[in-house]
């Protein structure tokens, strides 16, 4: 009994610090975020490469003390989630939607080409060149397949370009990425168990996969149409009624809170709320009265954003880093060649040397859609993702993450200076 009083009375000491320690990693991670996003643009490198180190220090910090709590991680998981959400949210709001649809028909060719030959090319290194099997070969190539819009877009931001053509391209490409993406994900989850079964019959395999693209599509056509409805009868009254009986900031929280359901109600249907909260930022672009109110929506933007950056930090894992290291090394090759060469080639004939280079290289970032569906895949049994190839991918996302915004914000002041 005296046994049991003390473990409760232990368990409720920890519970007591538990959330004054959290509070005070969130508080000292925000607060070395703001510091090294001013160090870093004095040096002119962009604040992304220091949120992203500020996490993975975290995590060293937190494998050789082990201080973060499983509700700490959960905490940095969730905020990481909002910051993504607010990032496009942002995104969308200060886009150009007619641009946008503008530039969808030379997205769309981009876009072709950038998911078949960067899907191909990561299953054709897995199968072929590294002998790794059918099933975790498939998910690595749907992994490929899938682009960090967030990673970027926020470069884009920095150096004001998002909202050039080539800008609103790569945006077009990134989100037809991303869906692209959820759907092959749907598809290999209820195609995989047959493969691994046994059952996989050529019937099968063909039925799953209309059954499966069927629902898809319906729930898609289903949030477009909610979606338009929204834009067109709903979003100009509701901007006007919040700002008569709201003196600001409060009408842009009432804007955000709309914008946060609408990312929510995609996550439910299976898609990325990410995708959701662009989209949401769309439908209110259209209204003048709504991006005047983004002014205020800036601090919230500054305040969730570094959390999305600095959870990819957290999410390598040092161990990972080591056993995944050389698969991975050679996975990050055709990572690289397929959305430089799969978009670069396709925006060439569309939109000269410049734009190739920057999509391409804006292309290749991979993060929370390619964990995502890697993490998945993890969770089936090492029959579908084995950890070495998990691990693998890990080296994947953190490469490209770290690596590709120092290279692009190089780019992207030389070849805008050259078209000036």
């Amino acid at each position: 009994m005296l046994g049991i009083g003390f473990n409760a009375n232990v368990a409720i000491i920890e519970s007591v610090y538990t959330l004054p320690l959290v509070i005070l990693l969130m508080g000292l991670a925000l607060t070395l975020a703001i510091l090294i996003k001013t160090l870093l643009a004095k040096i002119g490198i962009p604040a992304l490469i220091g949120y992203l180190t500020l996490g993975f220090l975290l995590k060293l910090a937190d494998v050789q003390w082990n201080f973060l709590s499983t509700e700490a991680k959960e905490i940095f998981e969730f905020l990481a989630e909002i910051g993504i959400i607010s990032l496009l949210f942002r995104v969308g709001l200060e886009s150009d939607l007619l641009g946008l649809l503008r530039q969808l028909p030379k997205a769309c060719g981009i876009f072709i080409g950038n998911v078949l030959l960067s899907g191909f090319l990561g299953f054709l290194t897995a199968y072929f060149v590294l002998k790794i099997a059918l099933i975790p070969s498939l998910f690595i190539a749907t992994a490929f397949t899938a682009t960090s819009v967030g990673v970027s877009v926020s470069v884009w931001r920095e150096k004001n370009a998002i909202h050039s053509p080539n800008g609103e391209i790569l945006l077009d490409v990134a989100e037809l990425d991303d869906i692209a993406s959820v759907i092959l994900m749907a598809l290999l989850f209820a195609i995989a168990p047959l493969l691994y079964n046994g059952n996989g019959t050529t019937a099968s395999l063909f039925s799953t996969i209309v059954l499966t693209s069927k629902l898809f599509f319906i729930k898609a056509i289903f949030f477009g149409t909610l979606c338009l409805l929204f834009s067109r009868y709903i979003e100009r009254n509701l901007t006007k009624f919040f700002s008569k009986i709201e003196k600001p900031p409060d009408p842009m929280l009432e804007v955000v809170g709309v914008g946060f359901v609408i990312a929510a109600l995609a996550g439910l249907l299976g898609f990325s709320a990410a995708i959701g909260a662009f989209f949401a930022g769309l439908l209110f672009s259209r209204d003048p009265e709504a991006v005047k109110m983004d002014a205020s929506f800036g601090a919230l933007y500054e305040l969730f954003t570094p959390f999305f950056f600095i959870g990819i930090g957290l999410n390598i894992d040092p161990h990972a880093l080591n056993t995944g290291l050389i698969i991975g090394s050679i996975l990050l090759i055709a990572a690289v060649v397929g959305k430089l060469v799969g978009a670069g080639i396709p925006a060439f004939f569309s939109t000269g040397w410049t734009g190739a280079t920057l999509i391409g290289f804006s292309m290749i970032p991979r993060a929370e859609i390619a964990m995502i569906v890697m993490q998945r895949g993890l969770i089936l049994g090492d029959w579908a993702v084995p950890p070495n190839v998990f691990a693998a991918m890990v080296v994947v996302c953190a490469a490209t993450s770290i690596i590709v915004p120092i290279v692009l914000h190089s780019l992207l002041g030389k070849l805008l200076l050259q078209e000036e």
